[in-house]
């Protein structure tokens, strides 16, 4: 049973995140989802009204300020981490291994255990120092995968478009999931 970290940060776009841990909390191959938002991340789900599941069991939350949850250390064996929605800021604090918060931390042991980090990032235009960060993070192995949605499938709605770049964050952490994929609709 995989182990997944979700840390949510002050980026737009709260509805990606809710988006992945429902995915996650789909497939029976993950025993455990530590999440773990930030003040801001907290602050813009409020604003734009999006809501992370509750009640499953395997639903653990973490503050922040806790540097001795259990996502903090490599020997707690969490087999992978996404960011959704990934701040421009928290990318750049992730890239120089400042790890001043659980986010942080959780983050740094992903790059050092050589486990999967994926980074569903959240802004546009990027700047030439948010290209140079992720670049690092690239270079580091962690996953830059922009909140890009896919409209080859003509999706419906809202929801629908979303669930494309949840989808596509969910496999990238080595776990199957069902959704559009590209040749599937000849």
């Amino acid at each position: 049973m995989k182990k997944i970290v979700v840390a949510v940060t002050g980026a737009s776009g709260a509805i990606y995140a809710r988006k992945v841990v429902e995915r996650l909390l789909q497939s029976p191959r993950v025993g455990r989802v530590a999440v773990v938002c930030s003040a801001n991340g907290r602050r813009v789900m409020d604003y734009e009204r999006e809501r992370l599941p509750e009640g499953d069991r395997r639903l653990v939350r973490y503050d922040n300020d806790d540097m001795f949850a259990p996502p903090a250390s490599g020997s707690a064996g969490y087999d992978g981490m996404v960011v959704v929605p990934c701040s421009m800021g928290s990318a750049g604090r992730i890239a120089a291994g400042i790890s001043g918060d659980l986010i942080g931390r959780a983050a740094d042991v992903m790059l050092k255990e050589r486990r999967p980090l994926v980074l569903v990032v959240r802004e546009t235009p990027l700047s030439t120092v948010h290209l140079r960060n992720l670049t690092a993070l690239s270079e580091c192995g962690a996953v830059v995968l922009p909140a890009s949605p896919s409209f080859y499938a003509g999706p419906a709605d809202v929801e629908t478009l979303c669930d494309t770049v949840a989808v596509r964050a969910v496999r990238m952490l080595g776990i199957a999931a069902q959704g559009y994929e590209w040749g599937a609709q000849e």
